[in-house]
């Protein structure tokens, strides 16, 4: 499979469970952008050890991709990793994050142990994880609730399951817009709503980083109680600024990152 065809069929399963990112691509498309780029796609997990951030990698690094740096995220119990690829520049970066359950109450622990449990993964290869969602049966409403009382990723992954969490557009390789805040604003004139928790613009020229988001979707999940609306994923913008030695930077900033998690925040929606 080459790069293009990976992130091909990741944006494919994206856009069936966010068709505003599809909606945004043909905006801007529509306003003179002749190259939507993709700056980076992320993906959630647990630290159990058949699902963690290195198997959710397998996908990746069996691509020509290898680790660079990790992010720590104390207060919502999140470790990452960010991977590049070796010799293609312009391909995408990933992000990979992972709840630390050890970190967190004995009754999440048991949720997540029990509904990974019921998963056959002899039959789901490292390298169609991505790829798969939610692998667990019907999810339960209740206890939906109770893992979004203490760790809204861990109720958003309880749902989603393994796929993308969030595409990114690339603004510096955008025709029609210099920065981000017309990006943004381009977004809102057309209805989207941007996650403003920290400010609609996380990051800024000193970091080398400004990144928005426009908050998640929803879709009607079926819970064993009955069907509910639910957060799925979210488009994300990201503008890169030079640094001193005239390259652009290509890491992450873990602050502002904090911040972009919360566009699946059911309270923000």
């Amino acid at each position: 499979m080459t790069t293009t065809q990976l992130f091909d069929k990741l944006w494919n399963e994206y856009t069936d469970r966010t068709p505003s990112a599809q909606k945004v691509k043909d905006l801007f498309e529509a306003q003179g952008n002749s190259t939507i780029a993709n700056d980076h796609v992320a993906f959630r997990t647990f630290d159990d050890p058949r699902v963690n951030i290195d198997v959710l990698a397998t996908t990746f690094l069996n691509n020509g991709y290898e680790y660079v740096a990790d992010y720590h995220f104390e207060k919502k119990k999140l470790y990452a990793k960010h991977f590049a690829h070796k010799t293609d520049k312009s391909a995408p970066l990933v992000f990979i994050s992972q709840l630390l359950t050890s970190e967190l109450s004995v009754e999440l622990q048991s949720i997540v142990n029990n509904t990974l449990n019921t998963v056959d993964f002899d039959t789901v290869s490292a390298e169609e994880l991505v790829f798969k969602g939610r692998l667990w049966n019907t999810p339960n409403f209740e206890l939906y609730n109770t893992l979004l009382n203490e760790s809204e990723y861990a109720a958003w992954l309880y749902v989603n399951g393994f796929c993308s969490n969030h595409f990114t557009v690339d603004i510096n390789k955008l025709d029609t817009f210099d920065n981000i805040i017309e990006v943004n604003n381009f977004l809102k004139q057309n209805g989207f709503e941007m996650n403003a928790s920290g400010g609609e613009v996380k990051g800024t020229p000193k970091d080398f980083l400004e990144q928005s988001s426009i908050l998640a979707d929803k879709f009607t999940v079926e819970f064993e109680e009955g069907p509910k609306e639910i957060t799925s994923c979210y488009y994300e913008f990201a503008f890169r600024h030079q640094m001193a030695n005239g390259e652009f930077f290509k890491g992450f900033i873990a602050n502002s990152a904090d911040k972009i998690f919360e566009s699946t925040d059911m309270l923000l929606k």
